[in-house]
């Protein structure tokens, strides 16, 4: 005879028959659930994942991985030694001085804005800017030029254009004759950068490194940023060149400086994936419906089985069988259609909006034109582990209900 008994006997209970074609609907309709809620959740998923990586990738290409810092107000006097020292570090591979300050920009309108002085030659080593530049070019910052970059929604807040001038007022005093007054100097528009982010189209402005040294009275950098191999290898790299500075620098990373934006992020997803799971708890209650109409259509079946000598136990497993094989080929399809959905799913959006001539996601609004998406293995093994725990429990009361089963009253009108 087959082994396990089990197991031939929960398969065969798989099969259409004329008596059971309602439930073996019922199955599949459970099995189409399932797959819908796990195709569903493995979707969203991976758009979360897209825009956190977008996200990432675009706060990143302004910022730098790491920074080693001056004391506030004070400029590194021995910056070059401190690169050397990143540098010999084999996560870090690039590093670039940097001065950057808050100041008050001055033309049509006015606007603050964080001022970063580099040096154009070696930016490319620790951000993107460089290939943001909607008009000119970084290389057009050089020494003692007075030229200045600006964010493209700054530059619009202020109302000039490329060649333009603008006013920097900076919060250092000199005395005069007239009392003390803020430093100030004429900058010429060189460029305009597009980051897609409001944070730094609109508030960040670039000019080269010694201009911003003499305009706030500085005989160096203020700090040295850096990019690492690996930007999740900030916090232990963080630590090691702490350990070599000492108390000369300050060490900082981007979870520090934007550790409350991801987080928000993280945990929204977290939420996200809580909320959806109970989609595929819906979808499971059919599988617990379907099972309690088939032990309900299969008393007889149970009660001659009881009396050849099976056990309580063997009912249980039968019937939990069934209910396994439902969740397990629902997963299967769902993950297999997900996986499908969230690799295409750029250019099934981008079909949709041609056809129907919608947009989902407007640059204007978002600065993301396309919808991303990004599949995550350990996504898809979360989402099926817990689909299939799901469907494990939800076999639990109908195979017990199915083990209690008193062969007697069973067969009593049989």
């Amino acid at each position: 005879m087959f082994r396990p008994l089990e197991l031939f006997i929960g398969l065969r209970y798989t099969r259409a028959k004329r008596r059971n074609q309602f439930i073996s609907f019922i199955s599949a309709v459970s099995i189409i659930c399932i797959a819908i809620s796990v195709t569903a959740l493995i979707a969203v998923m991976s758009v979360m994942n897209g825009f956190d990586d977008e996200l990432r990738t675009r706060i990143l290409g302004a910022i730098s991985h790491a920074t080693v810092n001056s004391m506030p107000g004070e400029s590194m006097q021995n910056w070059q030694q401190a690169v050397k020292v990143a540098e010999s570090n084999p996560h870090v591979k690039g590093a670039a001085p940097y001065v950057e300050g808050q100041a008050m920009l001055l033309a049509r309108r006015s606007s603050g804005a964080i001022v970063r002085g580099i040096e154009p030659e070696q930016e490319p080593k620790v951000s993107e800017l460089g290939t943001h530049m909607v008009e000119g070019a970084l290389t057009d910052l050089k020494p003692n030029s007075w030229n200045i970059v600006l964010g493209k929604e700054l530059a619009l807040s202020l109302g000039v254009n490329v060649g333009d001038k603008v006013i920097m007022v900076v919060p250092e005093f000199r005395g005069t004759p007239m009392g003390s007054v803020p430093r100030q100097r004429a900058f010429t528009i060189t460029g305009i950068f597009e980051l897609g982010m409001q944070e730094f189209d609109s508030g960040l402005a670039l000019v080269n490194m010694s201009d911003a040294e003499k305009l706030n009275d500085l005989t160096g950098p203020t700090g040295v940023r850096l990019r690492l191999d690996d930007l999740f290898n900030a916090n232990p790299v963080a630590q090691e060149l702490a350990e070599k500075f000492g108390q000369s620098y300050r060490v900082e990373t981007w979870l520090q400086s934007h550790a409350n934006f991801f987080s928000a992020i993280s945990m929204e997803k977290k939420v996200m994936f809580i909320i959806l799971s109970l989609i595929i708890l819906v979808a499971v209650i059919n599988l617990i419906s379907m099972l309690m109409m088939l032990v309900t259509d299969k008393q007889a079946d149970i009660a001659i089985l009881r009396t050849l000598g099976s056990t309580p136990l063997s009912i249980m497993g039968m019937f939990m069988v069934q209910g396994v094989l439902v969740g397990f080929v629902g997963i299967g399809f769902g993950v297999g259609l997900g996986s499908l959905l969230s690799w295409r799913l750029p250019q099934i959006v981008k079909v949709i909006e041609h056809v129907f001539h919608v947009t989902f996601l407007s640059p204007d609004i978002y600065y993301i034109s396309e919808l991303p998406s990004k599949l995550q293995a350990s996504d898809v093994a979360w989402v099926a582990l817990i689909t299939f725990l799901f469907s494990l429990l939800a076999t639990l009361y109908p195979a017990w209900r199915a083990s209690r089963t008193q062969p007697a009253q069973a067969l009593r009108y049989e």
